[in-house]
């Protein structure tokens, strides 16, 4: 059930109208003798209890508060205030007496600033206004008082439903995120307790059987990763995904953030499409937040490495890439299963012009002030270990900019 926060100030203005419909009896009851057209005021009492008790389920809630019945229950309130001069006599309404709706007419200008807010409350104070003021004839003290009073604590009213309706709809958008939250944790525990350890079993099989297998388990591989990202959060951002057939290779296109955005970039959107059946990723729960030019920096040189692995490693190894997100830095691990890289062998393919680890990876690093490390055993794989500063310069842009 959804309480709605102004359901209370409904049943609060149904109440006011009555009682200020009784108040405003009593007050011509009371000074019966001054009226010199009782009569006048009998009729429009008449009228005004039957109308008030008559549409208390009018204003018991909004769907049924229309424009239409607003404007009729102002203008019940304004043909009171104008025929006051009609049946009270001349010197009591100099003397400051009151109008036939009296403080009823309140309820009227409430009822616009409940159902509009400020603005709708601010055009029905201004009618009724006016209206007093022809009623006097002259803008006297007592008039002007009340006119005042009236117009600030409408508007006031109207201006406070407006922020509750705001923070109703915000508490409500709130409490469908925790629910969809809530239900995508529970099917991603389902779905991994069943449909991904089914996918990663026909991957393993498919791989050790060959053939046609290899291929499915292929297949299954690539739909476990997909299904992985889905449920934990629908990470992966817009990406063009093809196989080169003349290469048997799959090359995944990412679009990068906008140039010239200032908004920070999640580093884990530009590495999601990296993941795949031989590629896994290990990132934080919470967004891992960079400089749009520094995080397109460091996911090119996760592509870079990973490039090294399918070459150097050949197409059946395994990589994983693993993201940790420090207080002042970034640093992101590729580990491959391969043969591992010979003592000396990078500086050596460096040495014969083969630049490709020194510019791809170590040169990108370099210019948003961060660094690239090597750990490598051969015969156990390669680690590299890439990291950025948070509050990193890219000296680069600044370079091509001249």
């Amino acid at each position: 059930m959804r309480m709605s926060v102004e359901l209370p100030l409904w049943r609060a203005l149904a109440g006011y109208r009555v009682l200020t419909m009784l108040y405003a009896v009593g007050l011509f009851a009371t000074a019966y003798d001054q009226f010199v057209r009782p009569w006048v005021a009998i009729a429009y009492y008449g009228v005004l209890c039957v109308w008030t008790l008559a549409t208390l389920p009018r204003v018991a809630g909004e769907a049924r508060c229309t424009r239409r019945f607003l404007a009729v229950d102002l203008a019940v309130a304004l043909t009171g205030i104008l025929l006051t001069p009609v049946a009270d006599s001349h010197q009591r309404i100099m003397d400051g007496g009151p109008t036939l709706p009296s403080i009823w007419t309140a309820g009227s200008v409430l009822a616009f600033a409940v159902k509009g807010g400020w603005r709708w409350a601010a055009y029905a104070s201004t009618a009724v206004a006016v209206v007093n003021l022809i009623e006097r004839g002259t803008p006297a003290r007592d008039t002007v008082h009340n006119v005042i009073l009236v117009w600030v604590a409408s508007i006031a009213i109207g201006y406070v439903v407006e922020v509750a309706r705001a923070s109703e709809r915000t508490l409500a958008r709130a409490l469908e995120i925790e629910a969809a939250s809530r239900e995508r944790e529970r099917l991603a525990r389902d779905i991994h307790d069943s449909v991904l350890q089914v996918l990663a079993m026909v991957q393993r099989r498919g791989a050790v059987i060959g053939g046609e297998a290899a291929e499915l388990g292929r297949l299954a591989g690539e739909q476990e990763v997909a299904l992985r990202t889905l449920v934990s959060g629908g990470l992966r951002p817009v990406s063009r995904v093809f196989e080169d057939t003349a290469q048997g290779a799959v090359v995944r296109v990412v679009e990068d953030p906008p140039e010239g955005a200032d908004t920070p970039v999640d580093l884990r959107t530009l590495l999601a499409p990296y993941a795949g059946a031989r590629v896994s990723l290990a990132e934080p729960g919470a967004p891992v937040e960079l400089a749009p030019p520094a995080a397109r920096e460091l996911a090119a040189a996760v592509g870079a490495a990973l490039d090294n692995v399918r070459v150097h490693a050949g197409e059946q190894a395994r990589a994983w890439i693993l993201v940790e997100d420090e207080p002042d830095r970034v640093v992101v691990t590729v580990r491959d299963d391969g043969p591992g890289i010979p003592e000396g062998r990078l500086a050596q393919a460096e040495h014969e012009g083969r630049l490709g680890v020194a510019l791809s990876i170590r040169g990108r690093l370099r210019d948003l002030g961060g660094s690239a490390e090597w750990i490598s055993v051969p015969g156990q794989g390669t680690e590299v270990e890439l990291t950025v500063p948070k509050h990193s310069t890219t000296t680069r842009g600044k370079a091509e900019q001249r």
